[in-house]
């Protein structure tokens, strides 16, 4: 009969549902990367993301042996040296907050390839 459905095909479709519904509440809460500063960042041996101030003047180059920067804590003074490959934003520059995935190595943080990003300051933030 072309009007009745099986019940077998709502079951299906509603298991598919759940599968898809527990993947994705598991990949916001708990696959991410954890995002830290450099003062957060001993003890850390997995993959991170790290957030900070450009501090020092970065020095290298990004596509041949790296480019080599300080990442410091938005309100301490500790930083962390890091060595990056990849495409550099055209807004990087001392004093920029920025987020580079990667892991620490040695007291030098090893960032991923192609993985800097810069974080345009609020406008919404009132002036110094």
């Amino acid at each position: 009969m072309p009007g009745k459905r099986s019940p077998a095909r709502l079951i299906v479709a509603l298991s598919v549902a759940a599968v898809l519904a527990v993947f994705l509440i598991y990949t916001s809460l708990a696959g991410g990367t954890p995002s830290l500063q450099p003062s957060q960042l001993r003890g850390h041996d997995g993959r991170v993301s790290l957030v900070g101030i450009v501090a020092g003047r970065p020095a290298g180059d990004a596509h041949a042996g790296g480019l080599r920067f300080q990442l410091r804590d938005r309100h301490a003074m500790t930083s962390v040296p890091v060595v990056y490959k990849g495409t550099v934003p055209d807004l990087f520059k001392t004093g920029r907050e920025v987020v580079v995935d990667g892991k620490l190595r040695n007291g030098v943080f090893v960032a991923v390839p192609d993985t800097l990003v810069t974080k345009c300051p609020s406008k919404y933030t009132p002036k110094k």
